[in-house]
């Protein structure tokens, strides 16, 4: 009987120790850095970019001589995914940093539980609550509006769409997927201009607009998860004499939910964070209003938008608004997770 040591059976190649691709980024990185060190003035962004680069080459080029071509090209393969994660990682810790970083100036419980009345110039005692209520009026009577709708929507065009209404649904709904959020503010400001009044303002005028932008994306998400579900366990409902309706209640709709529920709260983050429709349809006040169907309110984005505007402090409260708009959606989304894991079918997760 043959025996073989540490090379390749298709190729004959040895093969590189697991630390060798750590070796090989670590010379990377500090011949970049000497280099660069010789030349100019080396940055923290320009010393990764360009030590990436050699890393992925320099270990390409070290596992074809010592391994082969194929698992050469596997670490090449490797290297360039893990890079593009990397990248796509950038913006977003960044992003979080940043936020984090100005908001925790302001960022405090007095915050959180107090509003503008009677704050001028540069006082530092105002809050968001009258904002943060804002939000979760106009957030949670928009997801009243487009949540049922878009779910019934995808449902019909899953399980009962066909032919030319089918079509012309998906067409509209990939229409308005496009749709810019001012003109979804321009068409709520006009339907409440007709039916009350060019000077009516309200979070359910607010809430109309989101709806509009929020809609597609429930029927695009919900559309996708409901034709993932294998259309055997359908079949079996029908064969046990389960009736359509039933079987898409117990069935379809139960073992996508995890889905679903992602995709309900991409469509909430969609719409939480937009400005302009809501400059134009709420308005901003400093105070809190507990009618949601009467006059101005504030809300997260907007006040976050008027802070900055004002300058001084007002950008710092700004950074908070932001943080506070942050720290809602995460808390949503781990409300998501919690919903779908417990309504989920066991063995799903």
């Amino acid at each position: 009987m043959t025996t073989t040591t540490a090379t390749d059976l298709s190729t004959g190649a040895g093969r590189l120790p697991g630390w060798a691709p750590w070796a090989v980024l670590a010379g990377s990185l500090g011949l970049v850095y000497a280099l660069m060190l010789a030349f100019g003035r080396p940055t923290v962004a320009s010393v990764l970019f360009l030590g990436a680069v050699l890393f992925i080459v320099a270990n390409w080029l070290i596992a074809r001589s010592v391994e082969g071509e194929r698992p050469a090209k596997d670490r090449l393969a490797t290297s360039l995914v893990t890079a593009a994660f990397l990248l796509a990682m950038v913006p977003l810790v960044s992003l979080v940093w940043i936020v984090l970083k100005n908001g925790l100036t302001l960022f405090s419980w007095d915050f959180l539980t107090t509003d503008m009345t009677g704050i001028f110039g540069d006082m530092t005692e105002g809050g968001a609550l009258h904002a943060i209520i804002g939000t979760v009026w106009v957030t949670g009577i928009a997801s009243l509006i487009s949540i049922p709708l878009g779910i019934f929507t995808a449902i019909y065009l899953v399980e009962y769409g066909r032919g030319r209404l089918a079509r012309a649904i998906t067409v509209l709904v990939d229409v308005m997927t496009g749709i810019p959020s001012i003109v979804a503010g321009l068409f709520a400001f006009a339907l409440f201009t007709i039916l009350v009044g060019p000077a009516y303002r309200s979070a359910l005028m607010g809430a109309v607009s989101l709806a509009v932008l929020m809609t597609p994306v429930v029927v695009r998400s919900v559309e996708e998860m409901l034709r993932l579900v294998p259309n055997e366990l359908r079949e079996a409902s029908y064969a046990l004499g389960v009736p359509k309706w039933l079987t898409i209640i117990k069935v379809v709709l139960r073992t996508a939910v995890a889905g679903i529920t992602t995709g309900v709260m991409i469509a909430i983050a969609r719409v939480i964070g937009e400005t302009a429709p809501l400059l134009m349809t709420v308005g901003i006040i400093a105070n809190i209003n507990d009618n949601p169907v009467e006059g101005r309110m504030a809300t997260l984005p907007v006040f976050a938008y008027r802070q900055f505007a004002q300058g001084g402090v007002g950008v710092e409260r700004s950074w908070a608004a932001a943080l506070t708009l942050v720290a809602i959606v995460m808390l949503l989304n781990l409300g998501a997770r919690l919903v779908s894991r417990f309504f989920s079918p066991k063995g799903a997760h």
